[in-house]
């Protein structure tokens, strides 16, 4: 099942068309999959750009096109015998900033054309690498040529090609025999709903959570009723129009409230020089909500 079929199915469920995903999950992995319906659409933008965490198997000695096991196999090598301090230091690596290439195998675009259907028509593509954070990488097994690893990373990154590199690394290839998403946008793996238990509810809106909710992560601030208006005509609030629960770093973003309702997404920006007036710039803007 692909992310996309989720999606179809929570149309059907929820009989609503407008339905999105924060963020597409490999066609073998399981885990957390936010879903966004109707209005929530508006906060994927958000959503996509918070961090996520994995538990990653992998296969040693084999390396495969799609750096998988449903991937066809292009090469086998014999695995070295190697300590787990020196796996260790090979994962060591990997932890940090660091710059990571795209497979061809994903579902990122060259020229309009998802690089997934290039390379299954035998098509390479040159692609640009990209800037990962990994924060933790944390080697949970190792035994019989199999690992098994967590991982918590930005946005962006992914562990096909961080489990192809683990192998290239210690001489011998890998690919990624089954992977979870442990948790994403600060959703944990717990607070999920499985697609099966969903469609047994008799009243499947019960399992919806409010936008506010869904970007809880992001400090709060509650806003005066000339401000929540001035909001409307697009004018950013004063600080002193706002009551939160503890000062503000320039540069964080903020739900902007109305008693419990979400009337913005905005980023702290008391020193900008774009507009004359207010402390924040509104980001998003959730007038009809």
């Amino acid at each position: 099942m692909t992310s996309h079929d989720v999606v179809r199915q929570i149309r059907r469920l929820y009989r609503i068309r407008k339905v999105g995903h924060a963020g597409t999950l490999d066609p073998i992995a399981t885990g957390v999959l936010p879903v966004a319906v109707g209005d929530g659409t508006k906060i994927l933008q958000f959503l996509l750009a918070e961090n996520k965490s994995y538990r990653a198997t992998f296969e040693l000695g084999t390396t495969t096109d799609t750096l998988d096991v449903e991937g066809q196999i292009l090469l086998q090598r014999p695995v070295p015998e190697f300590l787990t301090s020196e796996l260790e230091s090979v994962c060591h690596g990997f932890r940090g900033t660091t710059e990571q290439l795209p497979p061809m195998f994903s579902a990122l675009k060259k020229n309009g054309v998802p690089l997934y259907k290039l390379a299954r028509q035998g098509k390479e593509v040159e692609r640009e690498t990209r800037k990962i954070h990994i924060s933790r990488l944390e080697i949970l097994s190792a035994q019989s040529g199999s690992i098994t690893i967590e991982v918590d990373c930005s946005k962006g990154t992914y562990i096909r090609s961080l489990v192809s590199d683990i192998g290239e690394a210690l001489g011998c290839g890998a690919h990624l025999t089954a992977l979870c998403r442990l948790s994403s946008a600060g959703f944990s793996l717990d607070e999920c709903h499985r697609l099966e238990d969903l469609q047994a509810l008799d009243d499947p809106s019960s399992a919806l959570i409010s936008l506010s909710d869904a970007l809880r992560n992001y400090p709060l601030a509650g806003l005066t009723r000339p401000a929540v208006d001035a909001i409307k005509f697009g004018i950013p609030p004063l600080l002193s129009q706002t009551c939160g629960d503890g000062p503000l770093a320039s540069g964080d973003l903020v739900r902007l409230h109305d008693n419990e309702q979400l009337v913005a997404v905005a980023r702290f920006a008391p020193e900008r020089v774009k507009e004359q007036r207010g402390d924040f710039e509104l980001i998003r803007v959730f007038v009809s909500h």
